[in-house]
């Protein structure tokens, strides 16, 4: 009696082995499914997005010149200084730009006085044409008397003769006072009554004052806008400087923004307007809200210094990055951030849920299968 069937207990613990799976198998299925459905779910209502990490933030680098060439007498900045619009950075040898204008300024004083000659000699050309006029018709006038007296032989052909020579005489000093007049008229510029600044020698002497004085203020030059000063730690007083070129920068701080190089497999629903998030790795507790700003025009490799030349016959597809500027939203807190920091960026490249897109698309396709259908 103490031995006990085997097949027996077996049959009798079938039974409960079948009870401990079936929880087992359920969640094997619920769980999976569950997570499908939320999947999907979770797919069908965001909104879509396209995200990298290829971006960086940039600010606009303003190369710092002088306008006019020189000796540096004093410097008013350093490297990685902070500076407001307007700053004074640094000062030329101010001398011979003082000599210019002083000489210019002479130059103009001397155009007036001469324009005030020439006026002068205008009168004076007027006064002798006056004389030359009169002497002229009285030569004339003893010219015709000589010719009556001729014909009645009251006086001889040699009178005659030297009157017809002084008539011609005085003939020929009206027409030179004459043409005396019009060149005393053509150096006032065809009007005598010109005022004096607005006579040609004049203007041009005047311009001569200007361009001494533009010179003159631009001994010192003063900050664009603000920014930092980047690259000037070699840039020291007493250097000679030329006209037009580059001696440091200006980190311009109030023009920022992000450019996100995003392959071209994301473009596909991206445009202006859209809101974007920005982190950059040197802060990773703040959050940037930004707009893209704009879809560049071509890849980086189009613009590279060697771009690609796909027509050799090596040529091997290879996903292109397109970059894309974005504008951080006004108010953002800027401190700390320099240009060339890395960040990550993500578009929402969507303005509503793809289940609703999927909608309206159907609708689409359906009304115009309709159309169709009524037309045939």
């Amino acid at each position: 009696m103490s031995d006990q069937n085997p097949t027996a207990d077996s049959a009798a613990n079938q039974p409960k082995q079948k009870q401990k799976k079936g929880p087992k198998f359920w969640l094997l299925i619920l769980v999976p499914a569950l997570i499908v459905l939320g999947g999907a779910w979770y797919w069908l209502s965001a909104g879509g997005s396209q995200s990298t990490e290829n971006a960086n933030f940039q600010m606009a680098r303003i190369p710092v010149a002088s306008q006019i060439s020189g000796r540096v007498t004093e410097v008013f900045v350093h490297d990685n200084e902070h500076v407001k619009k307007g700053a004074p950075l640094f000062e030329l040898d101010k001398k011979p730009y003082e000599l210019a204008l002083a000489k210019a300024e002479a130059a103009l004083s001397q155009a007036r006085l001469q324009v005030e000659q020439l006026r002068a000699s205008y009168k004076a050309a007027l006064a002798d044409e006056k004389q030359a006029a009169d002497n002229a018709a009285y030569q004339k006038k003893q010219l015709d008397r000589q010719e009556k007296l001729i014909k009645s032989g009251t006086t001889t052909q040699q009178a005659l003769d030297q009157q017809r020579t002084a008539t011609q005489a005085a003939q020929n000093t009206l027409a030179a006072a004459k043409q005396k007049v019009a060149s005393a008229k053509v150096a006032l510029n065809g009007n005598p009554e010109i005022q004096v600044d607005e006579h040609p020698s004049v203007k041009s002497a005047i311009a001569a004052v200007n361009d001494a004085k533009y010179n003159l203020s631009q001994t010192e030059v003063d900050a664009p806008t603000d920014g930092i000063i980047y690259q000037a730690s070699s840039f020291k007083a007493g250097e000679m400087v030329g006209a037009g070129a580059s001696l440091f920068t200006l980190v311009d701080t109030s023009d920022v923004w992000v450019i996100a190089n995003f392959k071209e497999t994301a473009l596909t629903h991206m445009q202006e307007g859209q809101s974007a998030t920005v982190e950059f790795d040197a802060f990773p507790d703040r959050e940037y809200h930004a707009t893209v700003d704009a879809v560049g025009a071509g890849t980086g490799a189009e613009f590279s210094i060697l771009p690609a030349q796909n027509a050799t016959g090596n040529w091997v597809k290879v996903t292109q990055r397109v970059p894309v500027r974005l504008r951080l939203d006004e108010g953002a807190n800027l401190e700390g951030l320099r240009a060339g920091l890395s960040a990550s960026v993500t578009v929402d490249t969507a303005s509503q849920p793809r289940y609703k897109r999927i909608l309206d698309k159907a609708n689409s396709s359906a009304a115009v299968a309709s159309t169709t259908d009524q037309g045939q």
